[in-house]
C-alpha cells in the first residue's frame, strides 16, 4: 500500500530522478511538475500531501508558487535551493515554506525531512479535531473565519495566506477559545517536539500570525499573550 502523494518541482531531471528514486524506494506515490505553472495546475487535480519546491523554476518561480498555494492550502511545503543567502531562506519562510533546503543535499535527509513533516501535519490534524459541532466545519468569530475543509482564513471577508504552522496555531488557539497554552505546549503540539528552551520559534510564528489576522497587532484582539503564562484566544470582542 502506498503511503502519501510527494509532489516534486524541480525542472532538474537528474536531481528529480533521484528524489523519486528514494521516495519510491520509502513507498511513497510521487508525481512531478518541471515548471511553477504546472505545478499548480496539478495541485488542483493531484491533490498532493506534501510538495517539495525547487526556488528558480521556468514559468513561475517557486515562492510566488508557494505564495498562491498558501491562498488555498495548508498542505507542507518544502523548498529547495541553491541560494544560500539568510535573505531567501527568511523569505521562504515568511510566504509559507515549512522548510528550507540548500542544494547539494542528501536525497536521504530530504526524505527524512518529508517524513517528519507529513508525521507533524497529521498529528496537528489529529489534535485539532473539534470538540463542539460547530467546529466541524467552520470556525466563526467577529471578523474572522476559518474554513477547515477548504483550509481558508478569511478576515472581514478577504483571504489571508498562512503558512502550515500559522494555520496549525490559529486552529488550535480558535477551537479551544479562552484556554492558556504555554509556549512549551504550543511547540510540543504544533512542531511535535519539545521546545527544550526554543521558544522563540513560537513567539516568531504568534507575531507573524497576528501582523495577518489582527488589525492592529501591536494591540491584539484575537490571540493575547497571557504574561508569565502563554497566550490565549479571545472569544468574544466587547
Amino acid at each position: 500500500m502506498l503511503k502519501e502523494k510527494v509532489m516534486l518541482v524541480e525542472d532538474d531531471h537528474d536531481i528529480r530522478e533521484v528524489l523519486q528514486l528514494y521516495l519510491l524506494k520509502e513507498g511513497y506515490s510521487v508525481i512531478h511538475a518541471e515548471d511553477g505553472l504546472t505545478a499548480l495546475q496539478l495541485v488542483e487535480t493531484e491533490k498532493p500531501d506534501i510538495i517539495i519546491l525547487d526556488v528558480v523554476l521556468p514559468r513561475m518561480d517557486g515562492f510566488e508558487v508557494c505564495r498562491l498555494l498558501r491562498q488555498k492550502t495548508n498542505i507542507p511545503i518544502l523548498f529547495l535551493s541553491s541560494k544560500e543567502d539568510e535573505f531567501d531562506k527568511i523569505l521562504g519562510h515568511k510566504i509559507g515554506g515549512d522548510d528550507y533546503i540548500t542544494k547539494p543535499f542528501s536525497p536521504a535527509l530530504v526524505t527524512v525531512k518529508i517524513q517528519a513533516h507529513l508525521r507533524r501535519h497529521q498529528n496537528i490534524d489529529h489534535q485539532l479535531r473539534p470538540v463542539k459541532e460547530r467546529f466541524l466545519k467552520k470556525i466563526e468569530y467577529p471578523g474572522l473565519i476559518i474554513d477547515k475543509v477548504s483550509c481558508v482564513v478569511k478576515v472581514n471577508g478577504a483571504t489571508v495566506p498562512l503558512s502550515t504552522k500559522e494555520y496549525q496555531l490559529l486552529c488550535l488557539l480558535a477551537e479551544h477559545p479562552n484556554r492558556v497554552y504555554s509556549v512549551e505546549d504550543l511547540f510540543e503540539l504544533i512542531w511535535g517536539e519539545e521546545s527544550l528552551g526554543d521558544h522563540r520559534t513560537v513567539m516568531v510564528h504568534i507575531s507573524n500570525l497576528r501582523k495577518k489576522i489582527e488589525p492592529i497587532p501591536a494591540d491584539p484582539m484575537y490571540i493575547v499573550t497571557v504574561r508569565g503564562m502563554g497566550y490565549k484566544f479571545i472569544a468574544s470582542q466587547e
